[in-house]
């Protein structure tokens, strides 16, 4: 047998855990939360960990580490995107499926919270390279997933034609269309119209409601963005389509800035082409650290985990950030955010958009219909308007801060789930 690579895992999983379960901590204490519900919330319910060989393009067979986490199932299957980042690892997972599930429970739909992935960075491996991944993690993760136990969707690094691998993977040997195992596909395999740009369109509601309650109009307001991705590109070309001036973009190759304001559709087309915003036409070069501290009216992260610390916050200058990734601000930067007035909209509620109309796929394949773009659209404003009046309705009641009043309402619906259904 050939000689085997191991895809090791730049991990950093831990950081984002940490503040995962720090945040819980403080929704626990504030509902005071008995001793072993506080525990079975604390844990996820189910883990797994697989490694297992793909042969690449050249020859050469590489071991690669996959990871799928069930936080909780006490509302409803599980559900969570699949990544494929250099980063992912356990501990990363972990958070990220906790977040899910408060993310779910938040607005309410009826899911808990998972989340899975591969070590890997997809921009140094081929299509088929990618197909092969995919189709061999999908066969390793098929004991734990189906349409009423755990149904993943895209996620960083990840896309339509990846859910589409693993429906074909998962339905061959049944011989049928499981269309409801995954969401997030091709239309064309049953995916829902509106799902491609649900995440950002939620980031724009959330945007749109923040700024209504502090007299900002979105028409002529400035925006940074960092991330460049599904999420990102979205939220800014929707954010434009409302008047917004986007004048700066940050991804993984450099950043492109325009305090005029920068074309959304050139940006994308000069990222299609070289894999990044960087060196656009009609755009001058700008770092994460100097678009973080611009003087914007709002700051969205679209890109990953604990970018906003306590080491940076006091730099932020911008009247709103929108949490459009999962994580981007930790803990110790809250306080600090906060004496600035910097309002932050919290990830559970700014980026829910992805999972309500994952939520709305998941309905429509197992009822055999197909909404209409008006129909998702219409739903999905009304569950995120739901969703951010919740908030905003806790936040004062309690006088607790906006993420806080998420956590809150999400781990108390949890918890009541997890009480009722017993058995401990």
């Amino acid at each position: 047998m050939s000689q085997i690579t191991i895809a090791a895992p730049r991990t950093h999983g831990a950081a984002a855990l940490t503040a995962a379960l720090q945040q819980f901590d403080a929704a626990a204490d504030h509902l005071a939360l008995d001793g072993p519900l506080r525990t079975i919330l604390r844990a996820p319910w189910r883990e797994m960990t697989v490694h297992f060989p793909v042969t690449l393009d050249d020859g050469s067979v590489q071991l690669f580490a996959g990871y799928r986490v069930q936080h909780n199932v006490a509302r409803g299957p599980a559900k969570g995107g699949l990544r494929y980042h250099p980063a992912t690892d356990l501990d990363d997972v972990r958070a990220l499926a906790m977040w899910m599930t408060w993310k779910c429970a938040l607005v309410d739909v009826p899911f808990g919270g998972a989340k899975g992935g591969v070590a890997c960075d997809p921009r140094g491996l081929s299509p088929k390279e990618l197909e092969a991944i995919t189709r061999r993690f999908a066969t390793e993760l098929e004991p734990i997933i189906g349409p009423d136990l755990d149904i993943p969707a895209p996620d960083v690094g990840t896309t339509a034609q990846t859910m589409a691998w693993i429906m074909d993977t998962l339905s061959r040997p049944r011989g049928t269309s499981r269309t409801a195992i995954v969401t997030g596909k091709p239309i064309e395999l049953g995916g829902s119209l509106g799902r491609s740009d649900a995440t950002g369109q939620g980031v724009v509601h959330t945007v749109a409601d923040a700024a209504a309650r502090i007299g900002l109009p979105l028409d002529g307001a400035t925006v940074a963005i960092q991330g460049f991705g599904n999420v990102g590109e979205a939220t800014a070309r929707l954010l434009a389509e409302r008047g917004a001036r986007i004048v700066a973009v940050t991804d993984v190759g450099g950043g492109a800035r325009n305090d005029a304001g920068l074309d959304i559709r050139n940006l994308r087309r000069s990222f299609e082409e070289h894999g990044t915003v960087a060196g656009a036409p009609g755009t001058r070069p700008i770092t994460n650290g100097d678009l973080f501290a611009l003087p914007v009216d709002v700051l969205v992260l679209a890109a990953l985990e604990g970018q906003i610390t306590a080491g940076n916050a006091g730099t932020v200058r911008a009247r709103i950030l929108a949490e459009a990734a999962n994580g981007p601000v930790t803990p110790d930067a809250d306080p600090i955010l906060a004496a600035n007035g910097v309002q932050v909209i919290p990830d559970i509620l700014c980026n829910a958009g992805g999972v309500v109309v994952s939520y709305y796929e998941w309905v429509q394949n197992r009822e055999g219909r197909a909404w209409t773009a008006e129909v998702v659209a219409e739903r999905l404003e009304r569950t995120m308007s739901q969703a951010a009046g919740a908030v905003r309705t806790r936040a004062e009641a309690d006088g607790i801060p906006p993420r806080l009043a998420a956590q809150v309402i999400a781990v108390e619906r949890v918890a009541r789930a997890t009480a009722l259904r017993g058995g401990g």
